[in-house]
Order: structure tokens, then C-alpha cells, then sequence
């Protein structure tokens, strides 16, 4: 492998397990400031135990999602230091603005939540951890719109062969980023969701601390229901903007190698990019495509065949993460229906509670997946349309440096990782201090 794919397979190593963390950092910072504000309203002390029990296995993923984070950024010197240089003016203002307000707001509150629980008042306490919410959503805002920028890049010109910042206004008020964040952002409660859920289901079905498993299971269930279908909704939404700015990704998400006019549905596929062709097309859903994608039944949608080969991104992954995807969406719709249903009586279906605990990967699948389709079905570029990934890599590294940071990087990541779910399962499975 050269140096190219190394750093790429690099890049991607570190982004797949740092968002191992995020999403659960967001879901579980909104599902605890729900908790203490229940126990702030109520003044029920098992509010503030649940508060507790949950917000210890926040800080825990948190820690370990700080660290794995911080690499990420130097690998735009280390080894994009091309793709630093042509967009800094713009990329790197925005990383900047997310580290110096949303990071330290984040962290700040964070270390107000843990040591203030017997030194400020309840509201200033609950208060803390909202703040915490707040911090970490602005974080993601931040983070989603640069990458958003590298999706679909505007507010900028070309000066000096490199990308200036023209227009602010215009980066931060980009329609794909504000996709990108209504998307991820209930996606990432979804998954908070989950694992308070499947947590309280494996407590639940032991009769462990039932009553205090089963309120916790209550404010988990109706938020998780909710936020997994703005997940669809705004997925679809999603999809349209893919359709407009990114044809050759919605080409590989759905295997079309053909222009149509209008484009069918088919919900059986094998792709075949060797023979630029589907091997198996069966299940047609006439004008199905042309509406999802542009509202109209008889849309043009391109297939990969109008694009040159080396712009077209790699089907076979793209298409079956994008597939697998949606149909792990519509699962956890599922099943998040059932646990709000039943959440007065879900000890009556053991068999439903175990499903839950073995349903906790699925939005982790769900997110990864994602991100895939994202990034890449954004190949062969970095930058969609100005600047190719082969154009972005650092030219003062080597074969052998690359390889030995990759290695290293995955020991420590794999190690950080066996020691936050240890710690995780640990305490999840001890359950709560008793008074």
C-alpha cells in the first residue's frame, strides 16, 4: 500500500473509533439533564440516583471520546497537509471556533456538573449538565459543517491556489450542513436511547432494582422513538441534497449505471461494477426514485456510466452501507415503538427485553454505516469537485512512517477501547449505588 491508501485507511480507523464515542456522548449529555431536571421538578431522590448511575457512564465514554479525538485533527498536518494548505482559510477557522467555544464550554460545565452536586443549588446543578448538552451540540454544529464544506463547498473563492474564505454567512448557513446536523444529531439520541434502554432491559429482567430501571426505561423510551424518526425524515431530506449536489453518490447508493428518466425502485440488487451493470435487478417500483429524489415522477436521475471512471465513487461498499443502513433505520423504528407501547408494563415481555439489550449495536451499525455512504460516496474527492483525496496527502512522509503510525494508532485505540467498554459493562452491570 502506498502512501495514499495508508493514510486514508489511517484517517478512517481513527474517525470509526472516535465515533464510537460522540454519538453516545450526545445522547447520554440530553437523556441525564432530562433526569435531573425530572428529579429537580419532582424532588423524587430516585431521580437524582438515576441522574447519577447515568451520568457516571457519560463521563466514562466522554474521557475516552476526548482522546481519540484529538488525533484526528493533527492528521490534517501529519498527513493531509496538502488538503490543510489549499483549505485552511476556511476548514481550519471552523475547527478553531469549535474548539475554543464549544470544548471549552463542554468541558468547563462538565467539571461543574461533577464537583458541584453539594455545592450549588439544584437548579445551578441541573443547569450544568444542560450547559454540557448545549456545549457538545455546538461542538457538533461546528464539526458538522466543515464537513459539510468538503460534501458541498461554497462561500469561498479561488485565490493564489487556494480556497479564501468569501463569504462566512454562506459556510455556516449551508443547507448541507444544517442536514447534516438534524440528521446526526437525533441519530446520536437514538443511540442513547438504545443503550438506556438495553441497560434497564437486562436489569429489568434480573427484577434488579425494577423500579428504578423501569423510570429510567420510561424517559429513554419516548425520546428514542421520537428521535428515530426524524432520523428517516431527515435522511430522506438528506437524500435530496445528494441527489442535487452529489449525483454520482445517489448512482452508487442505489446501483444505477444507466441515466433514467423516470427511475424505478428496485429493491433487489447485485451491483456488478466490473461489467458496469446490475448482475440481478428484480422488484421494481415504477417512478419510485425520480419522486424520493426530486418530488416528481418523471425526474432524470443520472447513473454512473455519465460520470468519468475516475470520478465515480466505489459502488460495493457504498451500495450495501447505504442499504444495510436503511434497513437497520426502520428496525430500530420498530422496536422503539414497542418499548414506548409498552414502557408501563415492559416487564411483562421478557423476550422484548432481550431483543433490546441485543438491539444496543444496531444505531452504532446504523451511524457507521452512515458515514460511509458519506464519505465514501464522496470519492474521488476530498473536496466535492475542487480538490481530489490523491491531491490532499502530505508529501514529506514515507511508506514506512505512515505504517508504523497505523499500527500504533490502532494498538492504542484498541486498548482505549477494551478499557472504556470494561468500565462501561462494569458499572452498567453493577447498577446503582444504594443510599
Amino acid at each position: 500500500m502506498d502512501v495514499l491508501a495508508l493514510s486514508r485507511f489511517q484517517f478512517a480507523v481513527a474517525t470509526y473509533f472516535h465515533f464510537l464515542f460522540v454519538p453516545l456522548t450526545l445522547g447520554l449529555s440530553l437523556l441525564v439533564a432530562i433526569m435531573e431536571t425530572m428529579y429537580v421538578r419532582t424532588g423524587d431522590e430516585e431521580y437524582k440516583r438515576i441522574t447519577k448511575f447515568w451520568g457516571k457512564l457519560f463521563l466514562i465514554n466522554f474521557a475516552v471520546g476526548i482522546v481519540t479525538g484529538i488525533t484526528l485533527e493533527f492528521q490534517f498536518g501529519t498527513n493531509w497537509s496538502r488538503y490543510s494548505e489549499f483549505v485552511g482559510d476556511i476548514f481550519g477557522s471552523l475547527l478553531a471556533i469549535e474548539a475554543t467555544l464549544a470544548f471549552f464550554m463542554e468541558s468547563t460545565f462538565i467539571a461543574v456538573w461533577v464537583f458541584g452536586w453539594e455545592r450549588l443549588s439544584k437548579k445551578m446543578h441541573a443547569a450544568s449538565i444542560w450547559l454540557v448538552f448545549i456545549g457538545s451540540n455546538i461542538s457538533a454544529f461546528w464539526i458538522l459543517t466543515a464537513n459539510a464544506w468538503m460534501q458541498h463547498p461554497v462561500g469561498y473563492a479561488i485565490r493564489n491556489g487556494r480556497a479564501e474564505l468569501a463569504s462566512f454567512t454562506e459556510v455556516i448557513t449551508n443547507p448541507y450542513a444544517f442536514l447534516k446536523f438534524f440528521h446526526q444529531l437525533p441519530a446520536a439520541y437514538t443511540l442513547g436511547g438504545f443503550f438506556v434502554m438495553g441497560i434497564s432491559a437486562w436489569h429489568i429482567i434480573r427484577k434488579s432494582n425494577t423500579g428504578f430501571f423501569k423510570k429510567s426505561f420510561r424517559i429513554a423510551a419516548s425520546l428514542t422513538l421520537l428521535c428515530s424518526v426524524l432520523v428517516v425524515v431527515t435522511g430522506h431530506l438528506s437524500g435530496e441534497e445528494v441527489s442535487r449536489y452529489q449525483p454520482a453518490k445517489l448512482a452508487a447508493m442505489e446501483s444505477i449505471w444507466d441515466t433514467e428518466k423516470p427511475a424505478d425502485m428496485k429493491l433487489l440488487i447485485i451491483p456488478d461494477p466490473a461489467n458496469e451493470k446490475n448482475s440481478v435487478e428484480a422488484l421494481r417500483i415504477p417512478h419510485l426514485l425520480s419522486i424520493l429524489s426530486h418530488y416528481t415522477p418523471y425526474a432524470e436521475v443520472k447513473g454512473l456510466k455519465a460520470f468519468p471512471k475516475d470520478e465515480r465513487p466505489p459502488v460495493i461498499p457504498v451500495f450495501f452501507a447505504f442499504r444495510i443502513m436503511v434497513g437497520v433505520g426502520f428496525l430500530m423504528i420498530l422496536l422503539a415503538l414497542f418499548a414506548w407501547r409498552w414502557q408501563d408494563r415492559i416487564e411483562e415481555y421478557p423476550r422484548f427485553l432481550k431483543i433490546l439489550i441485543w438491539a444496543i449495536p444496531l444505531p452504532y451499525i446504523a451511524i457507521q454505516l452512515g458515514w460511509t455512504v458519506a464519505e465514501l460516496g464522496r470519492q474521488p474527492w476530498i473536496v466535492y469537485g475542487i480538490m481530489k483525496t490523491s491531491d490532499a496527502v502530505s508529501t514529506a512522509i514515507n511508506t514506512p512512517q505512515v505504517a508504523t503510525s497505523l499500527i500504533a494508532f490502532t494498538l492504542v485505540y484498541t486498548l482505549l477501547g477494551i478499557a472504556d467498554f470494561y468500565l462501561l459493562f462494569k458499572f452498567a452491570r453493577k447498577g446503582p449505588e444504594t443510599n
